[in-house]
């Protein structure tokens, strides 16, 4: 039986597949839903950077205390957002980004 040492160089592979993922539903959509889902996936790669330094660093529980902040900032985040988007579509039935240029009216 082989035994694989997950390392801190696994955890940051997967923070970056998911920064990259989340950059690039950021950049790439225009569904204001699908931007708001890669800003999660960005602020999820943050966390695993906390969390993976907090354990293979000297840092303490810090990290951990970090990522717990960063999650409940991503949960107000997204309440407030989708409440935003819930509105824009109520009032122009529509969520794409590039689309709604006349807010300022």
């Amino acid at each position: 039986m082989i035994k694989v040492e997950v390392g801190l160089n696994h955890f940051l592979v997967v923070s970056v597949a998911l920064f990259s993922l989340g950059l690039y539903g950021v950049v790439t959509r225009k569904n204001a839903v699908m931007v708001l889902m890669g800003v999660e996936l960005i602020l999820n790669s943050a966390n695993i950077n906390f969390v993976a330094f907090s354990k293979f660093g000297n840092f303490g529980i810090d990290g951990q205390l970090y990522a717990l902040f960063v999650i409940i900032l991503a949960a107000a985040e997204a309440a407030i957002a989708l409440a935003i988007v819930l509105n824009i579509y109520k009032r122009f039935a529509n969520v794409n980004v590039d689309e709604i240029n006349n807010l300022k009216e």
